[in-house]
């Protein structure tokens, strides 16, 4: 796929980038989260040398976060180039480790700014991280998507491994304060995210 020839600064020291993969016929969305503690890349597709670089500038790459199996993505790249760990769940990785791979488990800190929360019932692996700085980000993998012709809405049923499981799980998100909700599959909701997810599983 092609690289991202530019990011997007969505709030403080949160970023998004994307780009058009033919081979899923979508765009696909990662991000950026800058913490004390350096920066973590979230589910990373490519991008061009500028604009890595302007990303750079808000510090040292930290990590790099594998929401799911279906993001491994560019990650092996960008670990191999800055020598990071990788984090992810259990079942992200079932036929090669990654040498570099942590994993971690719902409930637990990647960095005291960062929170893994575990959601089952979607696909292999699937995780949702928490910002809570600039009234809270939820970083999502598959489990909500917010594209045409579907909106923001749940991953559709074809691809969970057992959707009522993975709804009740989500369920867990509204204990966060959220403002923010960021998609690998979608465009950002920057504002009352909370109130949409509480709209969305209200008509469960």
């Amino acid at each position: 796929m092609a690289a991202a020839s530019d990011f997007v600064q969505v709030a403080p020291s949160v970023f998004i980038w994307q780009a058009y993969d033919p081979a899923v016929k979508a765009d696909l969305f990662s991000s950026a989260i800058v913490t004390a503690d350096g920066i973590f890349l979230i589910d990373p597709i490519p991008m061009k040398n500028a604009p890595f670089a302007q990303l750079r500038e808000e510090g040292l790459i930290a990590g790099i976060v594998v929401t799911n199996f279906n993001h491994r993505r560019a990650f092996a790249k960008f670990a191999e180039q800055f020598a990071v760990p990788i984090f992810a769940r259990h079942g992200t990785f079932p036929d090669e480790t990654p040498r570099q791979f942590r994993r971690v488990v719902d409930g637990e800190k990647i960095c005291d700014e960062l929170y893994v929360i575990g959601i089952e019932g979607a696909g292999p692996g699937e995780i949702v991280l928490y910002h809570g700085a600039a009234d809270g980000t939820l970083i999502i993998g598959d489990a909500l998507i917010n594209f045409e012709p579907y909106g923001f809405t749940f991953l559709p049923r074809k691809y969970c491994s057992n959707e009522k499981e993975m709804q009740r799980s989500l369920r867990k998100l509204l204990t966060y304060k959220t403002e923010r909700m960021l998609f690998a599959h979608g465009p950002p909701i920057l504002s009352a995210a909370k109130r949409k997810l509480e709209q969305l599983l209200d008509k469960l």
